[in-house]
């Protein structure tokens, strides 16, 4: 089945989607003859400061269709509407109940080297969104949004934007069911626009599907239920199939690092398999691990009470591992890819591991837990052991590891480390397309040395000095992989969202799903 195909096949799906959130609105006069139907349009700024806002084709063409009646409101409405902003007008046209306006910035934004980010693609994102959100926020629950000069970043912001996890709530606390669809007219090339909007919706799904896995409650979203949603999601897509690996598989391996984390939960682990063959044969995986630790207490060195509930998204990494994986199918990227996820909960009861106790990973390497609470490198280390079995073209593991990330970057951006420039210049390109950026850190013999020292056992599951957690955590993971094919990302400070990300609103973020998927294209792109 071809890309195109599994595209309108999406299209057709997402469309169906009914996540929602909040936004501040503008209002400019009240008169409607049509209930429930919006329509989103796209300004650029004014070239000169007390110019006129430039329409984009599609709005160029509506004001036109109305004999310029938008253009002579926005005159007046249009004032002081910054970029990234929506303004709601009323009674502009008799076929729809209101109108919002979204400043989509320059005309010729790009890249912008010092954010690192395709500025024009972010604009239109954040724009479309407040504009949705403007829309719902009034009663509107059909939405027409138009390309706004780039359908794929039109429908990212506003299937993200919409997106609120409450289906555990009474239904009239609900956030209202919303239909967007693509508004096509004044667009040369139809059939290209519709292909654009429904890869964007399908990225942005799959961003919301990780969302909905971490935001899941922990006694909803246990190690067997996490294999449960992903085996019902994933194993019927093309190319795809699924597999759920037992405690007994796992002490066969002798992935004693993964089970010592588990010992103190009544639960028990799971180690999924996810292989997406999307690429030829006899070409080696790409291989994504995904610390899933369905909720971490802390185990015997617990955290502290304030926001432990929040460690029910411990399972971000794998929630983005399978997420990336679940759109390369739909999209039909041409690359294999393989899945691992170790899953498990970190409690601490009778039988839980010790601060002091020495444990064994899968390439023989001893480990002293001196801190239980640094667990996400303890179920990774054996993954990625058992990674290197299957002679990969890389290895890429992501994780919500350490609390020193977020120290260290904040919400802005994911921690990257790799030995590989290839591998660095390919996830640098995709979060400048995605806006979700990833920025690199560095792998300096120093981290290493503050995880050899240990004193019972080849390595200490934490470093001598709490300096540098991110770096001396990643300095540990490399010791588990052979290849330098490797890149480590520490994604704890994008876990949730606050204000970073205006079109997500608070609240999980599923970040970094969309640049995992553009990575993987632009592996795609190149010979293996």
């Amino acid at each position: 089945m071809s890309a195109s195909i599994h595209l309108a096949r999406a299209r057709r799906i997402l469309l169906q989607q009914t996540s929602q959130f909040n936004s501040n609105i503008l209002r400019y006069f009240s008169m409607s003859l049509v209930q429930n139907k919006g329509l989103v349009l796209g300004i650029y700024e004014p070239k000169e400061k007390d110019g006129q806002f430039i329409f984009t084709p599609a709005t160029a063409q509506y004001n036109e269709s109305i004999g310029g009646k938008l253009e002579t409101v926005l005159k007046t409405a249009g004032r002081k509407l910054k970029t990234g902003k929506s303004r709601l007008l009323y009674g502009v046209d008799g076929n729809y109940s209101a109108i919002a306006v979204a400043n989509l910035g320059k005309l010729d934004a790009g890249y912008d080297e010092l954010e690192q980010l395709d500025q024009g693609k972010e604009n239109i994102r954040t724009a479309v969104a407040s504009a949705v959100l403007s829309l719902r926020d009034v009663g509107e629950t059909q939405i027409y949004v138009e390309p706004c000069g780039d359908a794929e970043a039109a429908a990212e912001g506003s299937a993200l934007s919409l997106f609120s996890y409450d289906e555990l709530k009474q239904e009239d606390k609900r956030k209202p069911a919303v239909d967007v669809l693509i508004y096509t007219a004044g667009n040369n090339d139809e059939s290209a626009v519709r292909l654009n909007w429904s890869r964007g919706l399908t990225l942005a799904e799959g961003q919301n599907f990780a969302r909905r896995l971490k935001e899941t409650p922990a006694n909803l979203m246990t190690p067997t239920i996490f294999c449960e949603e992903i085996t019902k999601n994933i194993s019927k897509l093309p190319k795809c199939t699924v597999t759920v690996r037992d405690q007994a598989w796992a002490e066969s391996m002798k992935m004693g690092s993964f089970l010592s984390v588990t010992r103190g939960s009544e639960e028990p682990p799971k180690f999924l398999e996810i292989d997406y063959q999307g690429g030829k044969p006899e070409d080696p995986p790409v291989v994504f691990v995904g610390k899933g630790i369905t909720f971490d207490s802390g185990g015997i060195s617990i955290k502290p009470a304030s926001d432990m509930d929040k460690m029910r998204a411990d399972m971000g990494g794998a929630a983005c591992v399978a997420s990336s994986i679940q759109v390369a199918a739909i999209l039909g990227i041409p690359i294999n890819v393989k899945g691992l996820i170790p899953l498990c909960e970190n409690l601490p009861s009778g039988k839980a591991t010790k601060p002091g106790d020495v444990v064994r990973a899968m390439n023989g390497k001893t480990i002293q837990v001196d801190n239980t609470d640094a667990e996400g490198r303890l179920v990774l280390a054996d993954a990625l052991c058992y990674a290197e079995t299957f002679q990969p073209r890389l290895i890429l593991d992501i994780a919500t590891l350490t609390g020193a990330v977020v120290v260290a970057l904040g919400g802005v951006a994911t921690a990257a480390y790799t030995k590989s420039q290839n591998i660095w210049e390919k996830l640098n390109k995709a979060g400048a397309v995605t806006g979700d950026r990833v920025w690199r850190m560095p792998l300096f013999k120093y981290y290493t040395s503050q995880m050899t020292d240990a004193d019972l056992a080849d390595l200490n599951n934490i470093g001598k000095k709490r300096q540098a957690g991110s770096c001396t955590a990643a300095a540990f993971l490399q010791e588990f992989v052979k290849t330098d094919q490797w890149v480590h990302l520490d994604m704890a400070g994008v876990m949730s969202n606050t204000d970073e990300v205006p079109y997500l609103g608070k609240g999980m973020s599923g970040r970094p799903t969309r640049t995992l998927v553009q990575f993987l294209e632009n592996l795609s792109q190149e010979k293996s």
